[in-house]
């Protein structure tokens, strides 16, 4: 594949004025890998330097902006000023290899597990307990403190823009608390922040509007805002393709640098809501009409597979296992080295592959998810 044709390798420049080198984005991945306080450790720097020197851009995994709102063990935390040092230490590590860095951000609501919240006081937009097993009943927020956590928001926002990164993504996908608010399952409320698609949409808008407004406020220089999402969720009452689209339609007008869609497979079909006639893809692509790019995602495990989405439409394409797997696929795919690929992992791989103990043990125990193999190439 001759890099200098292939659309996988032009530079793209965003709404912000940040200019990515390439269309492929490192997409954002729990490590587990931070230690109790918080901070980032040595193992997750170097996991996030040695797969930085391709794409274009890497978001990281999940970072918690309140400490009710911390999702799972080892997550690196935003929510207070003696973790800037952290955060920065990660942003350089990124930046330093040649991508731009992107700090997620997110509340985990009543998917936080109650052994990580002080007191176990996990919260959700109402009490009402994930269908899945085993899953706590969560306390309804207040209205007061719906407004600190959106205010936490941009607070943390304000650390990414003071740590050096060049970006932050805003999670509403994946079950977590922004989806909650978005979802008729979670959010059962009758005040302002929920009831109606417009209401249940009133949480995800003002949590942009306020980190649009840290932005506009301590930036300096360029700094990109993004908003990620999913496209249906499998809950009943749960929200529909159709439902999302209304939201899409609302968030491609907020002038973001671009949206960024959960999925498992770049072609899905709807599931509701919508006919089936097109992917969910084309849905969303169709809805955004040129506003804001659409970031795809979802096996696309090889240039080629790469290249069909971006032919598809959307102008970034991000990459998750295939990063972990092989660190250096886009420098691979750029020399016309694609043979070389790793598309398996091994057992005796860890250190070649410079992935952390946490992030190690839950691959190696997560049949189906990678490709384990008891033989490397």
């Amino acid at each position: 594949m001759n890099s200098k044709y292939n659309p996988l390798f032009q530079s793209m420049k965003l709404k912000s004025g940040i200019e990515l080198k390439n269309r492929i984005v490192m997409a954002p991945m729990t490590n587990f890998s931070s230690d109790e306080e918080g901070h980032v450790t040595d193992a997750e720097v170097s996991y996030y330097a040695r797969r930085s020197s391709g794409p274009g851009m890497v978001i990281t995994a999940c970072t918690y902006v309140t400490p009710n709102g911390k999702g799972f063990p080892g997550e690196f935390g935003g929510d207070r000023d003696d973790l800037l040092p952290s955060l920065k230490r990660l942003a350089a590590a990124i930046q330093d290899k040649g991508a731009k860095a992107v700090l997620q951000i997110f509340h985990g609501g009543r998917e936080a597990p109650s052994a990580l919240v002080p007191g176990g006081d996990v919260v959700s937009a109402s009490a009402v307990a994930s269908e899945k097993e085993g899953s706590l009943l969560p306390r309804a927020l207040t209205e007061q403190e719906i407004l600190d956590i959106i205010r936490a928001f941009g607070e943390t926002t304000r650390r990414a823009i003071e740590a050096g990164y060049d970006g932050v993504e805003i999670h509403g996908a994946n079950g977590y608390l922004i989806h909650q608010f978005f979802s008729p399952h979670s959010n059962r409320r009758d005040d302002r922040w929920g009831g109606s698609l417009e209401k249940r949409m009133a949480f995800p808008l003002a949590v942009v509007e306020e980190v649009k407004r840290v932005v506009a406020e301590h930036a300096k220089q360029p700094f990109l805002i993004g908003y990620r999402f999913s496209p249906e969720e499998e809950s009943t009452p749960g929200f529909t393709m159709s439902e999302t689209l209304e939201l899409v339609d609302a968030l491609a007008d907020q002038e973001l640098d671009y949206l960024h869609v959960s999925l498992m497979d770049f072609w899905s079909k709807p599931r509701r809501g919508v006919d089936t006639s097109k992917t969910r893809v084309e849905w969303l692509q169709e809805k955004i009409a040129g506003r804001t790019p659409l970031i795809g995602v979802g096996s696309l495990h090889t240039a080629d597979d790469a290249l069909k989405a971006l032919e598809a439409g959307v102008p970034l394409v991000a990459l998750g296992r295939e990063l972990i797997m092989e660190p250096d696929w886009v420098q691979k795919v750029t020399e016309g080295r694609e043979a070389d690929i790793y598309t398996t992992v091994s057992p005796q791989d860890q250190e070649r592959l410079v992935v952390p103990d946490p992030l190690w043990q839950a691959i190696m125990n997560s049949p189906g998810w990678f490709p384990v193999v008891t033989q490397t190439k």
